[in-house]
């Protein structure tokens, strides 16, 4: 007997000719075109996504991953078994030359919040098995939702074993919070300590560049393992197109940004579980939407980049007048209204905001003058405070924001008015670190940083690299922030750091423990300096 974890977490496609009752054909692959592996995502209480991309030989330059220039029949099959003994629905879909081959099934009329496995079939070949399920009914309270959330894997940075811990630990729901793929040609943005593989090809800038990009993460096992574990929600950041880019501002003058971004938006929907509601028209990826998990949790994904206001000075610590202007945003009019509305009709104990770039304030000055981050929401502070303010006047239970971007485990309570100590916390923020970027990273004592002295409502710091690991209840919001000791070779343990409940109906975080600090020293000046700009830049 094959055991989940052995179907799940090992093997690839076999040749089974026939299986959906198929011979196989001459025009077929000549060899195994699920290179890529499997994914699903985006769960609703009678259905899912299933993705997969056709791919003989995924490194090929031309992006086309060396299948022929026509449609393929790809058959997908679910069941209640990972042996597909007891099968529930299957269909077909065609894989087009133009969206790369990828295939996004969406089977429906299935049960609501339970497993199901899932495989794909073209000619003789049949996929990895996956794993997935069901969203609860939406009047079903669920007494728990374990779920895992991360950002920010560079492959040249470290080897994924972070994605290979998060599958072994077999959650429910997997949230990647941007910076999926980074754009660099080779060396050119390199961690402390030296990378440990390389990028192909040049900086991405075409379809055929981010196409091979995609393919080169996609072929990582540890990648494929945490994929084929649980339903993914996912959002992009910067990295996906250009460093700290703006809706349509790239970090430098590039005239060809438009054509640029429309190649990234086609990649990015190519390659990832998204349903067809979401394929891009050129530069538009309508990205933000909600998923519901029966009446427990909201998560209402958001678009921090598409539609914003350029930054106001710059994308580094500022004390800057356009932060606080209220014209500007960084979700734009129509998301913010789409975001307070979902508020009002949420109903849920628990309303996630899944973005990402920090949110609640860290001025990084101890004196007088407010110097904060101009890429985050502490560049669009009016921003920031209507949708806080949305969230109090919807009455939301418990509003959570959850965050990457930053390359370090951080924690906050939020507070309508950062200004005033005495101000109440309205909710809070789960910040994860990176999977790989920044290399190694470095430990540090939890409850130790500059910036908590003097921003009180900053809670937790951990240099580390990791993810974090979550709870949900009716009762609590239990968060262990995890931490691997290395990336810049396979096969570190993952340790927890510390963690922290929400308790229902009361916001802020309150500390369930604080594992004992071991490392070095946990700053130097020099080193707080270098590692604050270069995780608000991203680049040394």
């Amino acid at each position: 007997m094959v055991s989940r974890r052995g179907v799940l977490l090992g093997g690839g496609a076999v040749v089974v000719a026939g299986l959906f009752g198929r011979p196989a054909s001459a025009t077929g692959p000549a060899s195994d075109p699920f290179t890529l592996g499997v994914a699903s995502g985006d769960p609703t209480p009678d259905g899912f996504v299933l993705w997969t991309r056709l791919a003989v030989t995924p490194m090929a330059e031309d992006g086309r991953g060396g299948m022929a220039d026509r449609a393929y029949e790809v058959w997908w099959q679910v069941a209640h078994d990972e042996r597909f003994t007891r099968p529930v629905a299957s269909g077909m879909s065609w894989a087009e030359p133009s969206w790369a081959h990828s295939v996004h099934a969406e089977p429906t009329g299935l049960e609501p919040g339970r497993e199901y496995f899932y495989r794909f079939g073209v000619d003789r070949w049949t996929s990895p098995v996956g794993r997935t399920r069901t969203a609860p009914a939406r009047a079903v309270l669920p007494a728990a939702l374990d779920l895992a959330f991360l950002s920010c894997a560079q492959y040249e940075h470290g080897f994924f074993t972070g994605y290979r811990r998060i599958a072994e630990s077999e959650p429910e729901l997997i949230v990647h919070l941007g910076d999926y793929v980074y754009e660099y040609a080779a060396g050119v943005y390199n961690a402390p300590s030296g990378n440990v593989r390389d990028h192909a090809g040049p900086e991405t800038q075409t379809l055929a560049n981010y196409r091979q990009r995609f393919a080169q993460y996609k072929l990582d096992p540890d990648l494929q393992a945490a994929h084929a574990v649980a339903p993914w929600l996912v959002v992009f950041d910067d990295h996906e197109v250009d460093n700290n880019w703006a809706g349509p501002v790239p970090e430098r003058p590039n005239p060809r940004f438009e054509r640029r971004r429309t190649a990234a938006m086609r990649a990015y929907w190519e390659n990832m579980p998204l349903r067809y509601a979401r394929q891009p028209r050129g530069t538009a990826l309508p990205l933000h939407r909600r998923v519901r998990w029966g009446r427990l949790a909201t998560f209402h994904l958001l678009d921090t980049r598409q539609y914003r206001d350029d930054q106001g000075c710059g994308d580094g610590y500022r004390d800057c007048p356009a932060a606080t202007d209220p014209a500007r945003s960084i979700l734009g009019a129509p998301q913010e209204k789409w975001l307070l509305d979902g508020f009002r009709r949420s109903g849920a104990t628990w309303d996630v905001l899944a973005q990402q770039v920090f949110f609640a304030q860290r001025d990084r000055d101890p004196g007088p003058v407010l110097s904060t981050s101009q890429d985050a929401w502490d560049g669009y502070a009016a921003s920031r405070q209507r949708v806080v303010r949305g969230w109090l006047d919807a009455k939301v239970r418990n509003a959570v924001v959850l965050t990457g971007d930053v390359h370090a485990h951080w924690a906050a309570d939020v507070k309508l008015d950062f200004a005033d100590p005495d101000a109440p916390v309205v909710g809070s923020e789960l910040v994860c670190t990176s999977l790989t970027t920044g290399g190694d990273g470095f430990d540090s004592d939890p409850a130790t940083h500059p910036f908590l002295a003097h921003n009180k409502h900053l809670r937790l710091y951990n240099g580390q690299r990791g993810y974090v690991r979550a709870t949900v209840t009716p009762a609590e919001l239990a968060a262990d922030f995890m931490t691997l000791p290395y990336v810049h070779r396979a096969g570190a343990p993952a340790q927890r750091k510390a963690g922290f409940v929400i308790a229902d109906g009361v916001p802020g975080l309150q500390r369930r423990y604080l594992r004992p600090f071991t490392g070095p020293q946990a700053f130097a000046p020099r080193e707080l300096a270098d590692h604050t700009v270069w995780a608000e830049t991203e680049r040394p």
